[in-house]
Formats: C-alpha cells, sequence, structure tokens
C-alpha cells in the first residue's frame, strides 16, 4: 500500500486532498504502537547451563481452561533457538519500577543477570525479584508466523503483587494512571 494516496472524510462529506506517500512499514508499526502492552521479561535455561532472558511486549493471556499464554520473538534474535528448544521459561510482568531492568534485557549486553536480582524456581529457571506478576510455563508449541516466532506455553505455577505494571505505548514507557 505504499504510495496510495487516502482521502480523510470531513463531516460536510467532501474530502481533503490527497495526502502524500507514506512508508507503510513505519506507519503501521505507528499504528501498532497505539495499542499499549505491559513490558516483560521472559527467562530460560541455556543448553550450556547460563540464564537467557530478553525484554518481550508481546505476551498474552490466551485461555484460561487450559492456562495457557503466548508471547512472540523476533526469528532474527540471537536467543531465538534458545526458546525453541527450552521445554520450559518464565515470564516475569515488570513493574513501573523497572524500566531500567526492561532497558537492559532490551541490550545485547553480557551478564544481565548479574545486574538484577534474581532466584531459581523449581526448574531452575531465572524469575525476577519485584515484578508484578511471573509464569512459570511449561512450552507447548511455537510456530514461526511472518518475521516473528509464536511460542504457546501451559502456565503451570503464577504469582502475583499488587505494584503497577510498566506499560509500553507509543514507542515509550508509560505508568498506569489511575482506575478510570
Amino acid at each position: 500500500m505504499i504510495g496510495i494516496p487516502m482521502r480523510a472524510p470531513t463531516t460536510d462529506g467532501t474530502s481533503v486532498p490527497d495526502l502524500p506517500p507514506v512508508d507503510a512499514g513505519r506507519a503501521l508499526r505507528q499504528a501498532l504502537g497505539r495499542f499499549a502492552t505491559g513490558v516483560t521479561v521472559v527467562t530460560t535455561r541455556a543448553p550450556d547451563d547460563s540464564f537467557v532472558g530478553l525484554t518481550a511486549n508481546s505476551f498474552s493471556a490466551l485461555s484460561l481452561e487450559p492456562p495457557l499464554i503466548s508471547w512472540a520473538l523476533r526469528l532474527a534474535s540471537a536467543s531465538l533457538a534458545v526458546f525453541q528448544q527450552s521445554p520450559r521459561f518464565v515470564v516475569n510482568v515488570l513493574t513501573e519500577d523497572q524500566v531500567e531492568v526492561s532497558r537492559l534485557f532490551a541490550s545485547r549486553g553480557a551478564s544481565r543477570f548479574d545486574q538484577v536480582a534474581h532466584a531459581e524456581n523449581v526448574h531452575g529457571l531465572p524469575y525476577l525479584h519485584g515484578a508484578a506478576a511471573w509464569f512459570a510455563c511449561r512450552q507447548v508449541s511455537w510456530q514461526v508466523a511472518g518475521d516473528h516466532c509464536l511460542f504457546i506455553a501451559e502456565v503451570e505455577d503464577h504469582r502475583h503483587s499488587d505494584a503497577a505494571p510498566l506499560l509500553f505505548h507509543a514507542g515509550g514507557y508509560h505508568a498506569l494512571g489511575p482506575r478510570l
């Protein structure tokens, strides 16, 4: 749809002049950015026994019966193979106070787990201290969808606090705000 002029309707039935062509990819990214999401760090253990974690805002509840969640990871991610091979992972829902944790796990820096308080669950997987919630999951399936890999997992255990979650909207971090 690149370069196709769009006409915006007006209240009197006429239309505004043709708009200049837009970069369809950028326009789609901006439109999708209007949907506010929570921010998570998904963690697991690699075959070499090291911890692996990354920031993801594609997390979603999928089903209550059975308890399923989903999230997606770019195919270009260096961690993709680890998550595809891992039978389990933990989704940590970040709080408003964990913006720097999100940035840390979105970076390519080494030894990220040395910089955050964490513990291991019964499966030896890392979960982050101070998270608004965490979900220990068993991977059910994954499939390639476009330029991402979609993971579906069953929730085996979970915990939550009353802490306000960190939100991502229009390319930036936001606080939850008052209930309407």
